[in-house]
């Protein structure tokens, strides 16, 4: 059973005009990412992305650190908004717990959830996250663990 918090991303989308059709799971087309080092590029929304995971869980602001003093490749690292890690959910369906790019993003734990920069505008002391499971986002108290992934 869905958390009640969880929210298909895909009916904002809806809301704004775009349909999302669920198809076969498949990668990021051809030449969106180029690895590098530990980083992933993204060449439709010029970001790069942090390509490992780390290995512990954090609440918000212990996201917000450990990627504002994350040494990889000399850049300035930070926690992405919520509309940022969006970009790299793969929305094309099945199964689920692939919500991702496996090339690009190797270990990405199948049911983990991801915190933003997002604060939650009803809900003060609670932030957005963004589920690589199914593509879903919530928002939960900034004090709870989760995973982190950084970009600049």
């Amino acid at each position: 059973m869905k958390h009640p918090a969880y929210r298909l991303l895909g009916a904002a989308v809806f809301a704004a005009g775009l349909v999302v059709v669920v198809v076969s799971r498949a990668s990021a087309p051809t030449g969106r990412y180029t690895v590098t080092n530990g980083t992933v590029y993204d060449s439709k929304t010029k970001l790069t992305w942090q390509q490992a995971v780390s290995s512990s869980i954090y609440a918000q602001a212990g996201a917000a650190s450990y990627c504002s003093t994350l040494a990889l490749n000399g850049a300035a690292w930070r926690l992405p908004s919520m509309k940022e890690l969006v970009t790299i959910v793969d929305f094309s369906g099945a199964p689920l717990g692939t919500a991702f790019d496996a090339t690009a993003f190797p270990g990405t734990p199948a049911s983990a959830a991801f915190w933003t920069s997002t604060p939650s505008a009803g809900t003060p002391g609670n932030a957005w996250l963004v589920s690589f499971f199914d593509g879903t986002t919530t928002n939960d108290v900034a004090s709870n663990t989760y995973n982190v992934r950084c970009v600049h």
